[in-house]
This record gives C-alpha cells, structure tokens and sequence, in this order.
C-alpha cells in the first residue's frame, strides 16, 4: 500500500507579494509630502485644521525664500503665476515661517490683492 504524500502551498511567492506591496505603499507615501519645498517654523494656534484640496494655489515663504507648489520662485514669477489664474475664489494655502519680516508678508499679500485674490488661509502648528 503506498502512502499519500502531503501537499503543502508554496508560500514563497505570497511572501513576496507581501513585501513588493510594502515596499510600494512606503515610497508612494514618502512622496505625498513633496509639495512643500521650505522647511519653515510655522507660528502655534489653536484654530481648527483646514483640509488641503488639489485646487487650492500653496504658497511658502521664509525668511530669504518663496516657494510655490514646492518650487523655489522669485516675487516676479509669483505675480505671473497669480495673474494666470482665472478662478477669482481660489483658496490661497499662505505658510509662512515665523522668523520672516511683516514686510516681506505684505509683498505677497500685494500681489494676491492687485489679482483680486481674498480667499486666504494661514497656515500655523496646532498647539500640542
């Protein structure tokens, strides 16, 4: 009489789907967070967290940069890319670092007035 032998899956394909899968899910979220290009030392509040939307125009500015969508531009290329927007309610997404002079804020906000855009919100740490 001869004797079944067991059969046992092959794991090692599943394994490796597993890992793939893991592998896929950690670098797609690493760059989720590109379209913040300045690391800035945003101020604390205590006012209620906004959600970010893919339609919202993102500014960044620090003490010596400006960065739009996570790209480095002057306050020349700011009003170009500002005059081209059609959509007057836009949301304007404003982080600003906290060391940065009032002075260099009001230039922005110059630009975003002269283009009619008033739908601004700024950006700040909640407090912890």
């Amino acid at each position: 009489m001869k004797k079944r032998e067991i059969l046992t899956p092959d794991i090692t394909p599943l394994i490796d789907v597993v890992f793939i899968l893991l592998i896929f899910f950690i670098v797609s979220s690493v760059f989720k967070k590109d379209e913040l290009a300045l690391v800035l030392n945003l101020p604390t509040s205590s006012a209620q967290e906004i959600e970010l939307k893919q339609k919202e125009l993102i500014i960044e500015l620090n003490s010596d940069k400006l960065a739009v969508y996570g790209k480095e531009i002057t306050l020349e290329l700011l009003e170009q890319e500002i005059a081209a927007i059609e959509d007057k309610e836009k949301n304007i997404i404003f982080r600003i670092d906290k060391e940065v002079k009032y002075e260099k804020i009001i230039e922005v906000l110059e630009v975003l007035q002269k283009h009619q855009l008033f739908n601004i919100s700024l950006i700040t740490d909640t407090k912890k």
